[in-house]
């Protein structure tokens, strides 16, 4: 059996390697031969793709943020969409990424229209008021949505699209994290230190954006906090040169750090960090965090007044649950003294830190039972054999 999967953006790298792992374990018990092929990143070549091309680098959110990479993801397009035509696949995945996967989807129903296709995580036009266009775009071109939030399984289930709530694939992940304790000693964090997480980036435009008013919330930390030392786990070693001249210039006392993201999020005190994946991580860790993102202005201007796009909440923490967890920085909200200020707050105060550590609970509670990928790939594979 030959899989497709289509994936962009760091997120979709490692829960494509997740889901890849599932497959093949499935496949392994059930004697079944398993070709994997894919857009997606280093993770999931690890993981035993044959990986057509890298998308981890080419990702963007936003109109102008995006203009860079249209040409590359054309071309990226152009090359898988040969490949498959060639060797076309028995199954196809996409996994979020929607401009892109809409792309080839529309392509497999016009000219592959047998082969079935499955949108795991579906990117989140459930969160927003901007809806409809894509909303339908995603159900037409999907055989079966598997949906990772209550919410989002809730909310194609109103526009009648096949659709099962799997859980949400990071629950599979966490036993793979160290201790606190045991992560703190293999990264040398003495008992005195106050550890914190900066997470300013998985896209190139969040260097730009997010990286800057991180490190001047940082900045305000070092000088109130003579003990913290902060950590940046790299999302890709690409980053590497532009983050470490940046915290140079900041006068930070920080490590930048390559393939121990696990280590650095579990021995953490606090993160300040972007919207994204990781926010769950850092709640499943019950790590106290703040959270922010930016757009270019021109871009959030044309959301808010042109499109008058609005959402609930940014960050999935808070989507988990549709309600404040974690406190969210937006646009010009997000600022190094509102950072600084609700960092310092769960850092000092104790009943803030426990209350969001106890709403993490419920935050879990929402995400499902271990064993999310394994029901994918059940879900994939019979689909699969059905068709």
């Amino acid at each position: 059996m030959r899989i497709f999967i289509s994936t962009g953006e760091v997120s979709g790298d490692l829960q494509g390697s997740l889901l890849i792992a599932a497959l093949q374990r499935q496949a392994k018990i059930g004697g079944l031969e398993l070709e994997i092929v894919a857009l997606g990143g280093e993770k999931m070549s690890a993981a035993g793709a044959n990986l057509l091309a890298n998308t981890t680098r080419i990702s963007s959110f936003g109109l102008l943020e995006g203009i860079p990479y249209i040409l590359p993801t054309l071309q990226i397009q152009r090359q898988a969409i040969a490949y498959l035509k060639k060797n076309p696949p028995d199954l196809v995945v996409l996994i979020d990424y929607m401009g892109p996967n809409l792309a080839i989807a529309n392509h497999f129903r016009r000219h592959l229209a047998q082969i079935p296709i499955v949108y795991y995580i579906a990117p989140q036009v459930w969160v927003s008021t901007l809806t409809t266009g894509d909303t339908q775009k995603i159900i037409d071109v999907s055989d079966k949505l598997l949906a990772i939030f209550p919410a989002e399984a809730d909310f194609f289930a109103e526009k009648k699209a096949n659709v099962t709530w799997v859980g949400h694939p990071l629950l599979d992940r966490m036993p793979e994290f160290p201790s606190r304790e045991v992560a703190r000693a293999n990264l040398g964090i003495a008992d005195d230190v106050i550890s914190v997480a900066l997470l300013p980036a998985s896209r190139p435009q969040e260097l730009k954006y997010l990286m800057p008013v991180i490190f001047q919330t940082a900045k305000l930390l070092q000088e109130k906090l003579p003990h913290v030392h902060f950590w940046i786990p790299l999302s890709l070693e690409f980053y590497r040169d532009k983050i470490e001249k940046s915290l140079q210039e900041y006068g930070l006392q920080a490590t930048v750090i390559s393939g121990q993201q696990k280590e650095v999020l579990a021995a953490a005190d606090l993160a300040i960090t972007k919207c994204g994946t990781v926010n769950l991580e850092l709640g499943l860790l019950k790590v106290p965090q703040v959270v922010l993102y930016r757009l270019h202005p021109f871009t959030y201007w044309v959301a808010m007044n042109i499109l008058k796009v609005k959402f609930p909440f940014a960050s999935p923490v808070n989507l988990m649950v549709m309600k404040e967890i974690v406190p969210e920085f937006i646009q010009e909200r997000a600022t190094s003294e509102n950072l600084a200020q609700a960092a310092m707050e769960l850092l000092l105060n104790p009943d803030r830190k426990q209350q969001m550590q106890a709403n993490y609970q419920e935050m879990r509670e929402n995400m499902g039972e271990v064993g999310v990928c394994d029901r994918v790939a059940a879900e994939i594979f019979q689909l699969a054999s059905s068709s």
